[in-house]
């Protein structure tokens, strides 16, 4: 049981494990962040454009709310509720960009890091001449 414990430690611990928990948690709040955006301030522009439209309503009723004599609602409606689904399609479409340019932006950060020069190697003839010069040096050194 102890070594089932410090396995599972080992396998939680791991830098990956760890840094995909940091982007999930971090991808849902960008999305609650990107969902509050598109119902604040983007639609209500958007129904602006459309003669004050709101999409979150739209939607195609397959057969009305039934009452009772008192008022009180028996059935609930039926409807196809095609509006929200538009807000969700650009809500998506928004969040997949924003994704698109930030993994774009860390691809090219990478792409730097390996475009950086790498310390020039020396040929042999230069590591023999840096070896003799060495020994010249602690020569004249003892000297």
């Amino acid at each position: 049981m102890n070594s089932f414990l410090k396995e599972f430690k080992e396998f939680a611990m791991k830098g990956n494990l760890i840094d995909m928990a940091v982007a999930f948690v971090m991808g849902a709040a960008f999305g609650t962040l990107v969902t509050k955006f598109i119902e604040g301030m983007v639609m209500p522009m958007v129904g602006k454009l459309t003669a004050g439209v709101d999409f979150n309503s739209l939607k195609i009723v397959l057969s009305d709310a039934k009452l009772d004599a008192t008022g009180r609602e028996i059935a609930a409606e039926a409807a196809i509720m095609y509006g929200e689904f538009i807000t969700a399609l650009i809500n998506f479409t928004i969040i997949a960009f924003c994704m698109f340019l930030v993994i774009k932006a860390v691809n090219r950060m990478k792409r730097k890091n390996e475009e950086a020069p790498a310390a020039p190697t020396l040929s042999e003839d230069q590591k023999l001449l840096t070896e003799i010069r060495d020994l010249l040096q602690k020569q004249t050194s003892k000297q």
